[in-house]
């Protein structure tokens, strides 16, 4: 009897925990969202490099909160150690960004240009920045283990998926769903 009332404590604890969890799996994933949006909002700033700050100013924002959502130390020190880091192995996204931010210098084109480009690549980046963090804080990493090459492939699926998200078409709806899609004969 009392080996009955423990195993059913046990998985009462298991439940809520796994509960605990997905509440804040879900709780992150909003926060990484709207920051994703945010940093987009951000992109549309026409001064050239104020756009950059910005937006790095809101992912360092977004890691502080995320530390926070999964009880994790945050040193904004350390915080931009990792961001930086993390968009260095990035490149092509973050050259990106820069390339863009470069774009508002020239006169009435090249501050249309940027105001187009910026903001996709900002958001995408934000939010693959994001779920990269709330991948490793999952798996029980902090920001003092995060290891950006590691993460290398996770962010750019998740950037390609802010991407499809932006832009839905034909093709991406049968992705998201799989065995969606029917055959016509």
């Amino acid at each position: 009897m009392a080996e009955e009332q423990t195993a059913s404590m046990s998985s009462e604890k298991d439940e809520a925990f796994a509960a605990a969890s997905a509440e804040r799996h879900e709780m992150a994933s909003r926060l990484v969202s709207r920051f994703a949006i945010w940093s987009g909002v951000a992109g549309l700033i026409p001064l050239p490099f104020v756009d950059a700050l910005a937006v790095g100013g809101l992912q360092l924002q977004m890691l502080r909160r995320i530390s926070q959502i999964y009880d994790i130390k945050f040193s904004e020190n350390s915080g931009k150690a990792i961001i930086a880091s993390l968009a260095g192995s990035m490149i092509p996204a973050t050259s990106g960004i820069g390339a863009a931010s470069m774009l508002k210098t020239i006169p009435v084109l090249g501050t249309l240009a940027g105001g187009f480009v910026m903001p996709t690549l900002s958001a995408g980046a934000s939010y693959a920045i994001g779920k990269a963090f709330i991948q490793h804080f999952e798996g029980g990493g902090t920001l003092l283990d995060f290891n950006p090459p590691d993460y290398k492939e996770f962010v750019k699926a998740q950037k390609e998926m802010w991407d499809s998200r932006a832009k839905p078409t034909q093709s991406n709806a049968s992705k998201a769903t799989p065995g969606a899609a029917t055959t016509r004969s």
